[in-house]
């Protein structure tokens, strides 16, 4: 095989609202941070352990306007995409560096029902009381 192929796909929990940046010429880009857990159990402990990695997504123009309406804070989705680093320089001019996933393609998993119950909780101010 002579190509290269830089492809991920990652299925995970939003840990944020999408993060919305619009430019003068009409796009926009959009941002949002995307945990995946792994879970194993240590074989000397027996002690159950979890790790979580978070991952930083960036959406473009249709799509991140798309994910901005309907995503919300601890939603599940697939994405897919492709890995990116991108060097940027802080307030002190040290050359820094963040690696991102560019989407190129997701499906929301949040079946609606929850995701329409999940905002109405959130969205009541005084708790529910059982007759």
């Amino acid at each position: 095989m002579n190509g290269t192929l830089n492809k991920v796909m990652l299925i995970g929990h939003t840990g944020d609202d999408v993060k919305m940046h619009f430019f003068e010429g009409g796009g926009s880009i959009g941002n949002f941070p995307l945990a995946t857990n792994e879970t194993y159990t240590n074989k000397t402990t027996g002690e159950r352990i979890n790790n979580v990695e978070w991952h930083n997504i960036v959406m473009r123009n249709k799509m991140a306007e798309i994910c901005e309406k309907y995503l919300k804070k601890g939603d599940k989705i697939y994405v897919e995409g492709r890995i990116k680093t991108r060097k940027w320089q802080d307030d002190q001019g040290k050359d820094r560096y963040t690696t991102e996933i560019h989407c190129t393609d997701f499906n929301f998993l949040t079946p609606k029902e929850e995701n329409q119950a999940a905002n109405n909780t959130g969205a009541q101010s005084q708790p529910e009381t059982q007759p």
